[in-house]
């Protein structure tokens, strides 16, 4: 949602008096990041036990695909359709791994959902000190905050994961790939950061889920 549509009473709670236009523009930054300001554009999900998937994709026309190998499925909807269709999906599911999500991803997506009159099927930030049914990566490779936390990036490169990032797009391209109409390639950054998260769920599990 751009800030050109605020009125004037949100743009004063924004906007401190004589802030300077640096301190304005990083505040605007900061509001794509909030579900109150920002967008879904893609949510993907994969099965890391049998490598289908799935990703679910904003775009100006309804379209329906799969990858080269015919393992993950990509659909594109509007907002409110591709919110719909992710509970609907994950509904049936008992355990959800990500990367962040407990602290971004999964808050974002039940607020956007309770925004357009969407009721989650499942409540995705459950008891924090369990990985069921959400096992949260940065929790558990920062043993709950005991260690430094790093992004994606940095934890795939460390366990010689290929990182989603090694195709030239970051979240930062998002925005302006949009703008541009290249849904499809938001689409498949989506599927690749799922599939990194994939890899270090398997690592982590065998190698640092002990009981």
């Amino acid at each position: 949602m751009p800030v050109e549509t605020f009125d004037d009473a949100q743009i004063g709670y924004l906007f401190k008096d004589g802030a300077t236009e640096e301190e304005r523009q990083e505040e605007i930054n900061r509001l794509n990041l909030s579900p109150l300001t920002a967008e879904v554009l893609a949510i993907g999900m994969l099965n890391p036990d049998t490598g289908g998937g799935r990703v679910l994709y904003r775009s100006d026309r309804e379209e329906k695909f799969h990858s080269d190998d015919g393992k993950i499925e990509f659909i594109s909807g509007d907002e409110g359709k591709i919110l719909s269709a992710f509970w609907d999906d994950i509904r049936n599911y008992s355990q959800f791994i990500t990367f962040n999500g407990r602290t971004f991803d999964c808050p974002f997506l039940m607020l956007r959902s309770a925004l357009f009159g969407i009721r989650p099927t499942k409540n995705l930030v459950p008891y924090r000190y369990s990985t069921t049914p959400h096992c949260d990566l940065l929790d558990q490779l920062t043993f709950y905050g005991a260690s430094r936390r790093f992004n994606l990036d940095f934890y795939c490169r460390a366990f010689g994961i290929g990182s989603p990032k090694a195709g030239g797009i970051t979240g930062l391209d998002l925005g302006p790939l949009y703008r541009e109409g290249k849904y499809r390639e938001i689409a498949r950054y989506c599927i690749g950061d799922v599939i990194a998260t994939a890899e270090l769920y398997r690592r982590w599990k065998y190698y640092l889920n002990i009981p």
